[in-house]
């Protein structure tokens, strides 16, 4: 079964503003991992995450971090960011359980 990827406005403007090759590479993951088995938790890409409701999911590409829920076959990406700016972007947004 394959999920329906969607973008928050937020995440649709952090795509944008990555350069070219980032912004590419970051695309490629979102397609391989997240549209056929995004709650597939891994040792290097896939983290669910503990004591939050939302997000729920955390992928890894590379220095970039991709923040996102699954909600029934739909997963919803609420923001991708650097890996300097994730602790930041989590304490101010996520969502305690």
């Amino acid at each position: 079964m394959a999920f329906e990827v969607i973008l928050s406005p937020e995440a649709a403007e952090d795509l944008k503003s990555l350069d070219a090759h980032t912004r590419s590479e970051v695309r490629d993951q979102i397609r391989r991992h997240l549209t056929h088995e995004p709650q597939k938790v891994s040792r290097s890409r896939i983290k669910r995450l503990r004591g939050l409701a939302q997000p729920q999911y955390r992928l890894r590409v590379g220095d970039i971090r991709v923040f996102y829920d699954v909600v029934g076959s739909q997963v919803h990406i609420l923001t991708i960011v650097s890996k300097a700016q994730a602790e930041t972007w989590l304490s101010e947004s996520g969502i305690p359980e």
